[in-house]
């Protein structure tokens, strides 16, 4: 017996439904279907994930998906998620799997944020007329510049990152994501000058054409690395842990493992991919070390190496580990960021915040002498241009995106990665489904949101009266917070309005 009235309902509007037929058609889940006998639709409501592509596609606007208004009793105690959760693991006896990030209701920072201004003695900045330097370099700087005898700048800078704008795509792999969504991220990653990760499930021989702007990831499961690959990319990340599930491995199903995934991953067909929680082979930062320099030698020492971490309680002390590690960058992701699928306890429970994480990341770096050592990237619920100029006032060189990648090229958010329907083409590898992601218009909305958050990110510098990236990173006078205890001012460094 299911105790669970559906959370959705498909509302149906007779009168406007010509019956074509097409929501049966498009929805990947069985929630339309067609009487024959009386040659009417009807609705499935339990199968909806209300992902909205038959509302999308209706002709004649005949379909919306409303919540339900079916409730339980109400409880402050006992909230209606907490209920269907038990209902739901009594039924099943397993563990409850959720896709993207955490939903639950805990501050977001970057709200309670604002943006300092310029107006008399500090005048603002026309990015219309004026210059304005959106370039970031990735990876360790020189402790000073040096000459050659005839007074020339010597080039002693360690392998760097150039991006045009302070914003890469973040790790999402081949095999949780489709063929056509890596190819959408890499191509927009060459048109902008940036870069996008390959996530744990190696590089399709297709995008080694994008090597310049990809970065290949060493994960704990050591799916897809070979010396070819860790050559074939412009950086390597060691993927430490993740912000939507810290402590975890990674799991793609074996239903997932098909054709080019299996041959990429280099595991049989239909076998599940797992990656331990710990790498088996790091349990030190001395161990950590020894991996660092081994991708070095790897790729001859021309290649800056990533460390990606979960932003944790003690996340700070570790940063700091892994900048005397010999990492060039520090990745740092919060816990809201996306996933495929993680347990549902940990998306929702485990983690902190990414502003808080970076703030405190920033300070001991400084604190300790060792900021130039490492460069830091953020991750976790980068939303908009807004939240990236606030990210990089904390203390980050460059964020990571995901889920705004993803929302750009077709995903509504519907939660349900981790079933392998997307009907999107996004999360999904089945072959009717992929196809209906276009890469071509897929790409040029990529390009377009980055562009635009360009745009956005040059107004807001000159609003400021600061004409470069570089000048705001760690620039914490720039922001004020609002709605903020004094424990929250003090970790993130900045002060109230109004002061």
């Amino acid at each position: 017996m299911r105790f669970i009235y559906p959370d959705y309902e498909i509302s149906r509007n007779l009168s406007r439904c010509i019956v074509c037929r097409a929501c049966e058609r498009q929805c990947s889940n069985d929630a339309h279907g067609y009487d024959e006998d009386t040659e009417k639709m009807f609705a499935i409501d339990e199968n909806c994930v209300n992902c909205h592509r038959c509302v999308s596609i209706c002709p004649t606007r005949a379909l919306k998906i409303v919540k339900t208004d079916n409730t339980f009793r109400e409880n402050n105690n006992w909230k209606v998620d907490i209920i269907k959760d038990i209902y739901r693991q009594a039924e099943s006896g397993g563990v409850l799997l959720s896709s993207m990030g955490n939903s639950k209701d805990y501050p977001i920072y970057f709200d309670k944020l604002l943006i300092n201004a310029s107006q008399v003695t500090n005048p603002s900045i026309d990015p219309l007329r004026e210059p304005m330097e959106t370039r970031v370099f990735l990876g360790k700087k020189p402790q000073a510049i040096e000459r050659g005898p005839d007074g020339s700048l010597l080039d002693n800078a360690p392998p760097q990152l150039e991006l045009d704008v302070p914003v890469m795509f973040s790790a999402m792999s081949y095999g949780s994501i489709s063929y056509t969504a890596h190819e959408c991220l890499a191509r927009a990653s060459q048109k902008l000058g940036i870069y996008y990760n390959t996530g744990e499930g190696g590089l399709h021989e297709d995008f080694y054409q994008y090597g310049a702007n990809t970065i290949v990831q060493v994960a704990s499961g050591r799916f897809g690395v070979h010396t070819n690959y860790l050559n074939a990319g412009a950086a390597v990340e060691i993927k430490m842990g993740q912000g939507a599930k810290p402590g975890i491995g990674g799991h793609l199903p074996g239903a997932k493992t098909v054709g080019d995934i299996s041959r990429t991953r280099m595991i049989p067909i239909g076998s599940d991919a797992i990656s331990p929680a710990p790498h088996h082979d790091i349990y030190s930062i001395e161990d950590l070390r020894q991996l660092v320099y081994s991708l070095k030698e790897a790729t001859d020492y021309k290649k800056p190496v990533i460390v990606k971490i979960a932003a944790v309680h003690n996340v700070a002390a570790i940063a700091s580990g892994i900048a005397r590690s010999g990492a060039d960058i520090v990745a740092i992701d919060g816990f809201r960021g996306g996933t495929g699928a993680a347990p549902s306890r940990i998306l929702n429970n485990v983690g902190i915040p990414i502003e808080l994480a970076l703030a405190s990341v920033d300070q001991r770096l400084r604190d300790e002498g060792i900021r130039n050592e490492v460069s830091v990237v953020v991750g976790g619920s980068v939303r908009s241009s807004s939240d990236i100029v606030k990210a990089i006032a904390l203390g980050a060189d460059a964020v990571y995106i995901a889920t705004s990648a993803l929302i750009a090229i077709g995903c509504h958010l519907c939660r349900s990665c981790h079933q392998g329907r997307c009907n999107w083409g996004i999360a999904t590898q089945r072959p009717d489904l992929v196809r209906r992601l276009n890469p071509e218009i897929g790409f040029q909305r990529l390009v377009n949101l980055i562009t635009a958050w360009k745009h956005e990110i040059k107004e807001m510098l000159g609003g400021m009266g600061i004409n470069s990236i570089e000048a705001l990173r760690g620039n914490r006078l720039m922001l004020r917070g609002i709605g903020l205890n004094e424990n929250e001012l003090r970790i993130l460094g900045v002060k109230h309005a109004g002061e």
